[in-house]
């Protein structure tokens, strides 16, 4: 053969088991977006249900071939169906501001002091999210601010229980 040859090189076609991933139409299917799944599905699906509509309607004596053919569907539905159920797990879900505060105070008590991204690093809010937060809570009293090597640090006041350590424990039933 000019070209070569796939036997041995792990090379398949259609849906399969390749190098530990699973494979449609020569793609990682793991390393698709939800999007891309839906479409590489429709791809084949929306030509497979035309030409079956059109044989049925243009030659009804031989609607069995289109069960011939049909069975190149069934891995493509069920790739539309792992690209449906993949779009709603990407998007982030909503934390309220007490939560987030809650949070951050929680990480703030368990390592004594912390700084914006240290905070961002031990919560899910992000280093502007925490600088804001760590910001309004030392401006209003409730943090003790501490500067240490160039870097400003936020902790609970250690002088006995402060307001924050207080309300922190409060709300957590503590």
């Amino acid at each position: 053969m000019c070209g070569g040859s796939y036997v041995g090189r792990g090379k398949g076609h259609g849906l399969g088991q390749q190098h530990g991933g699973h494979e449609f139409l020569g793609r990682d299917v793991k390393k698709m977006s939800p999007g891309a799944r839906i479409s590489a599905a429709l791809s084949v699906l929306v030509p497979v249900g035309l030409s079956g509509v059109f044989l049925v309607a243009f030659v009804p004596s031989l609607w069995w071939i289109f069960t011939t053919y049909f069975w190149v569907a069934f891995p493509a539905l069920g790739l539309l169906t792992s690209g449906v159920a993949a779009l709603g797990e990407g998007r982030p879900v909503r934390v309220s501001e007490e939560e987030r505060e809650r949070e951050l105070l929680e990480a703030i008590r368990e390592s004594g002091e912390t700084s914006a991204a240290a905070a961002a690093a031990r919560t899910s809010l992000t280093v502007a999210e925490a600088d804001r937060m760590l910001r309004e809570l030392a401006e209003n009293g409730h943090l003790e601010v501490r500067a240490r090597g160039g870097a400003i640090f936020y902790a609970l006041w250690s002088s006995g229980r402060s307001t924050v350590d207080r309300t922190f424990s409060s709300r957590t039933g503590e």
